[in-house]
Parts: structure tokens; sequence; C-alpha cells
């Protein structure tokens, strides 16, 4: 059976180039990058030599990359470490209600310890307005965190205008990149960005790494105590094989940015043409134009995206309802909430996310075979027309 794989915002393949790069960190090249002996300064150099090429990528200065063991990890220190430095135990922080649970829940954890949260809402199509993070600023805010784009749904936010207002109050601003880089040029400095999240496997990296800028400055405080590796920022044994991949990833995204993110734009523009006008009662989520280049996210009244998905899968297309971190739940996704969708409506909804591999035969493939899997489910969905879901409609959590 044919098999065509569109959940890249779950994460991607690694590279052939990738894997290469690694292959010697396991079997020869094995050293403890902190051991002074011939073994571990080799492990050191190559480690230093790939935070060069994730610092080139963002435009910073190499002293600036933390190795972590991924996004969820980045965000976690990120939030939690700027919050608490020197044992602070109260301030306000501000994010916005479609994050990704990595920061909404380290917020939750800095609750109990009596932080305050101010959770910035969207528009329907899931921009954040930079005038609300102004107003929300208080005298005791710590931190500002809002998403570069959207896991969802893809929509792209104003960050260099979030990143200079928080830079002209001297409060410090992180923003979660992880699906954001290999699909959007990034520039630390000219977007105002303090503090950034990446993980290497949404961009053709091995999973279980990933990094976080953390501007020169910036008071970070380690969220693990140990040995004090990446300069006292995370304590760990380097995972140095990992971290040689995410270098290459790093270095090959650079490389191929432009033509990759003009291939999959052009596929993405197909599908947002092609699907409301194939299926009856299907509309696109999030922002029309301010959107990842691989992003193409849908709803469809009257079915359930779980039923979708599998069926689906049965023609070989591998694709997702949202976050593949929610994958099993049975709540609706808090970001199509958030855009002021129903529990209904926010069931209905499919993910298709774009890697640099897919080919417009793939994406013909998924044309031809998706009206007709619509269309079977409605004919068996307990929804139908005579049950209005409109935006802004309630609704209750359908399990």
């Amino acid at each position: 059976m044919r098999r065509v794989y569109f959940d890249h915002s779950a994460t991607t393949g690694v590279l052939p180039e990738v894997f290469d790069a690694m292959m010697p960190f396991f079997l020869d090249k094995f050293g403890n990058s902190s051991s002074i002996h011939s073994f571990g300064r080799e492990a050191k150099t190559a480690l230093e030599d790939s935070r060069k090429h994730v610092a080139n990528l963002l435009n910073a200065d190499p002293t600036e990359i933390i190795f972590t063991s991924g996004g969820t990890e980045s965000d976690n220190l990120a939030v939690k470490g700027v919050a608490m430095y020197k044992g602070k135990m109260k301030g306000h922080i501000i994010t916005t209600k479609v994050e990704h649970h990595a920061i909404l829940e380290s917020c939750e954890f800095l609750k109990r310890f009596g932080f305050e949260v101010t959770h910035i809402p969207v528009s329907s199509e899931g921009l954040v307005d930079p005038a609300e993070i102004e107003r929300a600023i208080r005298n005791d805010t710590v931190l500002i965190s809002v998403m570069m784009a959207n896991n969802e749904i893809g929509t792209i936010q104003p960050i260099r205008e979030i990143g200079r207002i928080a830079q002209s109050k001297s409060i410090p601003f992180h923003t979660d990149a992880v699906q954001a880089i290999g699909k959007l040029p990034i520039d630390v400095k000219a977007d105002n960005i303090d503090l950034l999240s990446l993980s290497a496997h949404k961009f053709h990296g091995p999973k279980g790494v990933g990094a976080l800028y953390v501007r020169k400055g910036t008071k970070v405080e380690p969220i693990l105590q140990g040995g004090g590796q990446e300069r006292g920022l995370r304590s760990s044994t380097v995972n140095v094989a990992g971290a040689v991949g995410l270098g290459k990833a790093a270095e090959m995204a650079k490389r191929d940015l432009e033509p990759t993110a003009e291939k999959m734009k052009r596929l993405r523009d197909k599908m947002l043409r092609a699907v409301p006008e194939l299926i009856p009662k299907s509309y696109v989520n999030g922002h029309k134009t301010k959107r990842l280049v691989n992003n193409a996210h849908f709803r469809f009244d009257f079915i359930e995206g779980e039923g979708l998905i599998l069926q689906l899968d049965f023609k070989g297309i591998a694709a997702s309802t949202g976050s593949a971190c929610s994958t099993g739940s049975l709540e609706p996704s808090h970001v199509l909430l958030a855009l002021g969708l129903t529990y209904q409506q926010a069931h209905g909804s499919l993910r298709i996310t774009l890697g640099r591999e897919n080919t417009e035969e793939e994406v013909d493939y998924l044309l031809e075979v998706l009206p007709g899997v619509v269309s079977k489910l409605r004919e068996i969905s307990p929804f139908s027309e005579s049950r209005p879901m409109g935006p802004g409609e309630g609704g209750t959590c359908v399990q």
C-alpha cells in the first residue's frame, strides 16, 4: 500500500547527512565532552562545532546556546529559570492561550509558588495583538513568553513587535520556536528575543536533543543541579552524538531554508485552495497568510477527527488532529477552543504538515482520497445540519 507522511509537525525523519555525522560519536568518538583526555577533547571539539551551527542558524553567539533534551526542557528552563532566578517566589508572567503545554504547565507550576499569570487571548485566526501584551504588563512582570508559530494551526505571531515591547520595558522575552525552525528565517537580534527554544527532531535532527538560546546578560536559574555542564545552566552529561546531529540539522536547515520553504508553500497553498472547493462545509483554521509554509489545518463539520485520522491511515496517509503531545486525549484542543470553535468543531479538525520530501503527487493523492473519507464519515456521524455548529457556539465535549 502507498504510504504518505503528512505529520511533520509531530516529528521528522533524520536526514542521511545528519545520521552520518552522528555515527562516529556512538562507535569511535564516544568520549565524555567534560573529560580532559584526547577522547574527551575530541567530543568537546565536535560539541562546540555543533554549537556554532545552531548559533549561526539564529544569528546568535555560540556561547549563548545551551544544549538540552528537547523543546519541552528548553521551555521549562526558560520559564522557570527566569521566573525563579535567585529564589524569586513571586511575580507576574505574560503568555497566551495558545501556547504549547510545556509553557502552560510550567506557568501552572509557578502559580503554586505565588506567581501570577496572564493568558492573552487570540483572534479567530490565532493571532496575538501586541497592544494587548503591552496593556498586560505590570511593575512586577518578570517574563513574557509567546510562541513564534503555533504547533497546531501554524499561525505566525508578530514576534519582533512583541520583543520590542518587552525590550522597552526591560522584561525578558522568550519564544518557543520549535515549529518555526527550518520554515522561517530567524534572527534573535533583529527580533528582540532574549530566550528561544528549539528541538532537533522537528527539523530532521534526532529525538531527545534540543537547545535554548539565552541572550548574554539574561538571568536564568538552573532547574537541574549537578555537574555544572552547559555554563552551569544544564547539568547532566551532554548528549554529544545528539548535539552533533542537532548541529548538522541546523547547518542544513540554514542552507536549504529558501528552496525548501518555497516548495512547501506551493504545496500548502494548493491544499488550502482545493480542500474547501472539494468538500462542502470545510474550513481553514488559522491565519490565511501569516502561517507556517508547511501547515494546512482544516475543520470539517459533522465528523469526528479521530475517525478521520484512522480512515486516512487505512489509505496509507499519516496526518493528525492537532498536537502530537495531545494525541489520545479526549479533550478538545485548547488552541482551537481559543479561536472560538465549539467542542464539536474542534473535534472535527485535521492537521496536514508537509516536509521537505513531500511531492505534488502525494498532495494529489490526499486530495483524491479526502473527499470520499469525509463523506463516508458524515454518513455515519451522530452530528447533522439540524445541529448547527457555527463559530462561537457553546457545546459539550464529545467522547
